[in-house]
C-alpha cells in the first residue's frame, strides 16, 4: 500500500515505474522510506497512485528562514533530513547562517556528518545539518521539541549512528517534535587555537557553537514544522548528555532550550567536569610541533588533511596525558579526551562546580540517570551475561577475585539496594566510571535549589551502556533486545511517555509511570526502570561507599 509522501530515488536509467527517469534520477513512489539499505521494491504505480504520492508531497513542503525544504510523509509523520542549519566555510570558527536557496530543498536524505576514526564515506567537514520528524506542519500548533544529541563522546558518532535514533515513532507516540542534529567533533570541534589569533577565540568550544546555532535554527523556524521554539528539551545519551551538560553550562545557550536529560552522560573528566585551559593549549602546543606548524604560520592548519591531523592529534592526546599526569578510566590509561575546555567565557565552569551546579543551569530542569551494568558487560569480543548460572562456589570464587575481602560486604550491599536482580549481577555493576560522576552532578544540581531534577537507574535486561536508547524512542522494533521482548515493549512504552511528559511540562510523572519523586541529598528518590519499575530512595548509597569509600559527591 502506498502513503502519500512515500518518495525515494532511483538509480538513474530505471524505467519501470510511472514517468520517465533522466541520466540522473527519477521520482517513484514505493511503499519504503528513503533509505538505501531499507529499500523495498515493488510494482509499478498507476496514475491515481503518483497523483496521491505527489499530492502527499506538497502537503509536506515547508519555508523555512533560508528557503523552502520539501519532506515525505511516513506513517502519517513528516519527516525531513538533512536540512543546513549552518555553514562552515573555515576549520575552528564558528559556522555563519545558511545562505538562502531558490526553488525547493529535497530534505529526502540524511546529510554529511563529521570527519572521524573509521568513517570514509558520508563524512565532510561543513556537517552542520539536523534531522526532523513531526506530526504536522504549517498547522499552527505548538508541540513540544525533543533535540536529541548523539554520543560516541565528543570524538565520533552520528545523528545516524544507530536505527534507534530515528524519531519517527517517538514523534507519534507523544505528538511532539524530534529533531537530531550532526555537528563538528574531535579536533574539529576542539582544538583549542585560542592562544595564537583573536578569531579562533572559541575554537576550543566550535563544536558546540554548531549546537548552538542548530538550537537558534530550532528558535528561528521550528514553528513552521508543528513546534514550539518555548518548549525545546535537549536529550542525549553518553558524548550526547554531556553535550546537555555543556549546554547547561554556556550562557550562549542561555534562553535556547528549556529542559535537559542525560542518560549515561557523565565520567569525572568528561560529564562532571570538561578540560582545564592550561590542559588545551598545552595539548595544541604538542599537536603544532607534530605537524610542524608554528605560530607564524597557524593559517597552514586549515590545509593539512583530516588524516594528517587526526594522526597527530591521537597521538599528542596520549602525550599530553602523560606528561600532565592526567589518568582516564574510560580508556583504562593515560590519554586526554576531545571534550569543551573551561575558557572562562564560551563554558564559564564545569558543570560541578566546588560546592554547586552550573549557573546557567539553574532555571533547567533535568532528568539524568545510568545503567546497571554500563560498560563493565563488555569485554572478550561481547556482552557479559549478569544473569549466568554459577554455583555458589563459583560466584564466591569470582566475587573474592573481583571484590578481595570486601566480597561478602558487596554481596549484602548489592542485595539490598537491586533485590530483583541476580545474585550474579553484583559482579557487574558499574561504580566509579560512570553512576558515582552521575550521582554527583545529580547531588550538586539538586543542592543548587533551582529547577528540580529526576534520578533513575536503568537495570532492565543486561543494562549496558546504551541499553536504554530504544526505549526512550520508543524503538524496541528497531533493534534486538536482551531479554523478553513483550516485556521491553511494556517498559519503552512507560520510559518514552516519562521523556514525553517531561519534554512537555518539566515533570516526567502522569500517563502510567509511577510517581517520581524529584532528586534530593536527603532523600535520594531515584526511579528503577525495570519490568516492575519504582521509586528508591538513597537505595545504593552504602554499595557505592563499599566499592568507592574515597569518592565525594
Amino acid at each position: 500500500m502506498l502513503t502519500a509522501g512515500d518518495v525515494i530515488t532511483t538509480k538513474a536509467g530505471v524505467m519501470n515505474w510511472h514517468g520517465a527517469a533522466n541520466e540522473s534520477f527519477s521520482y517513484i513512489a514505493v511503499n519504503a522510506k528513503p533509505r538505501n539499505d531499507n529499500i523495498i521494491w515493488g510494482n509499478a504505480v498507476t496514475d491515481e497512485e503518483y497523483s496521491t504520492v505527489q499530492a502527499g508531497a506538497d502537503l509536506a513542503l515547508v519555508e523555512t528562514m533560508s528557503g523552502t525544504v520539501q519532506g515525505y510523509i511516513s506513517n502519517d509523520i513528516y519527516t525531513y533530513h538533512g536540512i543546513p542549519y549552518a555553514e562552515a566555510d573555515e576549520r575552528f570558527v564558528p559556522a555563519h547562517s545558511v545562505e538562502s536557496w531558490d526553488g525547493i530543498k529535497t530534505a529526502y536524505s540524511y546529510g554529511a556528518i563529521s570527519p572521524q576514526s573509521g568513517v570514509s564515506e558520508g563524512a565532510d567537514e561543513n556537517c552542520q545539518n539536523l534531522n526532523i520528524w513531526t506530526p504536522g506542519v504549517n498547522d499552527g500548533e505548538k508541540r513540544a521539541v525533543m533535540v536529541w544529541l548523539h554520543g560516541g563522546g565528543f570524538s565520533t558518532g552520528s545523528s545516524i549512528a544507530s536505527p534507534t535514533y530515528d524519531g519517527e515513532n517517538l514523534s507519534k507516540k507523544g505528538d511532539v517534535v524530534v529533531v537530531s542534529i550532526n555537528h563538528r567533533l574531535n579536533a574539529l570541534g576542539h582544538l583549542d587555537l585560542s592562544a595564537y589569533d583573536e578569531k579562533y577565540k572559541y575554537s576550543a568550544n566550535v563544536g558546540i557553537t554548531d549546537i548552538v546555532a542548530a538550537l537558534q535554527w530550532i528558535q528561528d523556524n521550528i514553528e513552521q514544522f508543528g513546534g514550539d521554539p518555548d518548549n525545546v528539551t535537549v536529550f542525549g545519551e553518553s558524548g550526547g548528555g554531556a553535550k546537555v551538560l555543556a549546554l547547561m553550562t554556556s550562557p550562549y545557550a542561555k534562553g535556547l532550550f528549556h529542559k535537559g536529560i542525560v542518560e549515561s552522560g557523565a565520567t569525572e573528566n568528561m560529564g562532571a567536569k570538561f578540560t582545564s585551559l592550561d590542559v588545551s593549549r598545552r595539548l595544541t602546543e604538542i599537536i603544532l610541533d607534530k605537524l610542524g606548524i608554528s605560530e607564524d604560520n597557524i593559517e597552514e592548519l586549515q590545509n593539512v588533511p583530516y588524516d594528517e591531523l587526526a594522526a597527530a592529534s591521537d597521538a599528542a592526546l596520549i602525550d599530553a596525558a602523560v606528561e600532565m599526569d592526567i589518568y582516564e578510566e574510560f580508556v583504562n590509561g593515560y590519554s586526554l579526551l576531545w571534550e569543551p575546555v573551561v575558557d572562562g567565557d564560551y563554558i564559564p565552569t564545569s558543570p560541578v562546580t566546588e560546592d554547586s551546579f552550573a549557573e546557567a543551569g539553574f532555571d533547567i530542569p533535568l532528568i539524568i540517570g545510568s545503567n546497571l551494568n554500563e560498560w563493565t558487560v563488555w569485554g572478550g569480543g561481547g556482552l557479559a551475561n549478569p544473569d549466568e548460572e554459577m554455583s555458589d562456589e563459583e560466584l564466591n570464587a569470582a566475587m573474592t577475585a573481583k571484590y578481595g575481602d570486601n566480597a561478602d560486604a558487596v554481596a549484602s550491599a548489592f542485595a539490598a539496594a537491586y533485590p530483583n536482580e541476580t545474585k550474579t549481577s553484583a559482579l557487574y555493576v558499574d561504580s566509579t566510571l560512570i553512576r558515582l560522576p552521575t550521582l554527583k552532578l545529580t547531588a550538586h544540581k539538586a543542592d543548587q535549589g533551582g529547577a528540580p531534577v529526576y534520578s533513575y537507574v536503568f537495570t532492565w535486561g543486561t543494562s549496558y551502556h546504551t541499553a536504554e536508547i530504544p526505549f526512550v524512542f520508543n524503538n524496541i522494533d528497531k533493534t534486538s533486545v536482551s531479554g523478553d521482548v513483550d516485556e521491553a515493549i511494556a517498559l519503552s512504552d512507560m520510559m518514552s511517555q516519562a521523556w514525553i511528559n517531561f519534554a512537555k511540562t518539566g515533570d516526567p510523572n502522569g500517563d502510567g509511570v509511577p510517581n517520581w519523586e524529584p532528586y534530593t541529598r536527603e532523600g535520594g528518590a531515584t526511579m528503577i526502570f525495570d519490568n516492575e519499575s519504582s521509586v528508591v530512595y538513597n537505595h545504593d548509597k552504602e554499595l557505592m561507599s563499599i566499592l568507592a569509600p574515597d569518592y565525594i559527591y
